[in-house]
């Protein structure tokens, strides 16, 4: 088997990881684990993996300018996008959250065109319209009443919170990636996301009842820990040694289709009128703003 095959299976085995994760982590909350107390797990967890592995990579120090870039970083990746992703799939249901996920290539684009003058094309403005329209159709018309998710829209806010800090963790972390070791940016990210996220997540995690939690629970936490905080990245990075960052990225589409077969699979959801059109709506309006324009050639 080729190392690019290789790659496409580690990507989608990140898409995989991710779409599934919608469902587990929902299935634990607020019951056995509260969101803010699953952040406090996801990110010492992260934090203690990234680190022992970082033995095995290069020595490397942070240049003392790269610290304030580091903090940026780790409030937008490791706090705010985190603690509004699980605080949103507490409020919301899985199959919404795998589908606004996916508006996070949009926020990209713009905020690319805000702070590098990247160039928004008439495709570009026409997708981020059309995943606009799907985002607020689900917050708008997605609410159907279930007991387990008990302020849909304020969850899918969130997730809209969730998508727009994580696209500008990819924007303001680009720097950092093609300066410093995967392991090292991401043992340091992780650290600090722990110090931030200290005080929020600290009391919700020592709630936890372990000796009274079932046995899939801790299954569904080391899954959360393990696989889609640390495996996603190392299977990402693998894939990025073979294939273009685009290529991954468009691994993001599958997410919506993983999520939702799984959460329906695992009876947790029901597909809607509305969930599909707004699905339709935020996966068109994605391509159409990742699409690269055609060069026109000059001769």
């Amino acid at each position: 088997m080729s190392k690019r095959t290789l790659a496409i299976l580690a990507a989608i085995g990140a898409t995989v990881i991710y779409g599934i994760n919608h469902t587990l982590a929902k299935g634990v909350m607020p019951t056995h684990v509260k969101p803010f107390g699953f952040i406090f797990l996801r990110v010492v967890g992260a934090a203690l993996l990234f680190w022992f592995i970082s033995l095995f990579g290069p020595k490397e120090k942070i240049e003392k300018r790269d610290w304030g870039r580091m903090l940026v970083c780790a409030l937008l990746g490791m706090s705010i996008n985190m603690l509004s992703f699980f605080k949103g799939l507490q409020l919301s249901t899985p199959i919404n959250s795998a589908v606004l996920v996916t508006i996070t290539p949009i926020i990209v684009v713009i905020i690319s065109a805000l702070f590098l003058k990247e160039k928004i094309t008439l495709n570009k403005g026409l997708g981020i319209f059309l995943g606009f329209v799907g985002a607020v159709g689900l917050i708008l018309f997605g609410a159907e009443a279930r007991q387990n998710a008990p302020n849909i829209p304020l969850g899918n806010f969130l997730f809209i919170i969730n998508a727009s800090s994580y696209g500008a963790y990819l924007v303001v972390v680009k720097k950092l990636i093609e300066k410093y070791h995967p392991f090292t940016l991401m043992k340091w990210l992780f650290t600090i996301g722990v110090v931030i996220n200290l005080p929020l997540t600290l009391p919700e995690a020592l709630e936890i009842q372990w000796s009274t939690m079932p046995l899939w629970a801790y299954g569904s936490v080391a899954f959360v820990v393990i696989g889609t905080t640390f495996l996603t990245y190392l299977f990402n990075i693998f894939a990025l040694t073979q294939l273009k960052a685009s290529s991954v990225g468009a691994f993001v589409y599958m997410q919506p289709l993983v999520g939702i077969l799984f959460a329906l699979f695992a009876g947790k959801d029901e597909l809607t009128m509305v969930k599909m059109a707004a699905m339709a709506f935020v996966l068109v309006g994605v391509y159409l703003a990742s699409k690269k324009p055609k060069r026109i050639s000059q001769y």
